[in-house]
């Protein structure tokens, strides 16, 4: 079984990056250090997730890294590794609107692009995939955000 995990850039909602591994119960944060060790730029950037990120190594890692970990508060049967500092910005409140983004990323590439079942066996071909439909759901984005300037 594999893994995806896309990262995105919530202004415009156009996919960063994809990564496919192999699923396992840490695959999807570990990809999600290694798409973060990947973007270059000035100053902090924030990063928000699900639930699933809500964990103490994965926010340490985060802030190691100077990423602000805007992840939802995982508070059933266990205390959240997100605390005040970051929950008290109104920014984190915003992310946490916006974070659904990613989440159209994946229901287009199930949809349209055909995801719903991967066709191909081994991580290498189905990254491939993978890249050529987050291009192309990138592309349609583009197309749209041309049209209805805001």
């Amino acid at each position: 079984m594999l893994c995806r995990t896309c990262a995105n850039e919530n202004r415009n909602g156009l996919a960063v990056g994809v990564l496919v591994t192999e699923a396992t119960g840490r695959a999807e944060r570990q990809a999600g250090v290694d798409l973060l060790s990947r973007l270059r730029g000035v100053g902090r950037i924030t990063l928000g997730g699900d639930k699933n990120y809500d964990t103490g190594g994965f926010v340490a890692k985060c802030r190691e890294m100077r990423v602000t970990p805007h992840v939802s508060r995982n508070t059933t049967r266990r205390t959240s590794a997100i605390d005040g500092r970051t929950t008290r910005h109104p920014g984190y409140a915003i992310s946490q609107r916006v974070r659904k983004r990613v989440e159209e990323i994946f229901g287009w590439t199930k949809t349209v692009g055909g995801g719903r079942k991967l066709r191909y066996i081994g991580v290498a071909r189905n990254q491939l995939w993978a890249d050529l439909t987050v291009a192309a759901y990138n592309l349609v984005r583009m197309a749209k955000l041309a049209l209805n300037p805001c």
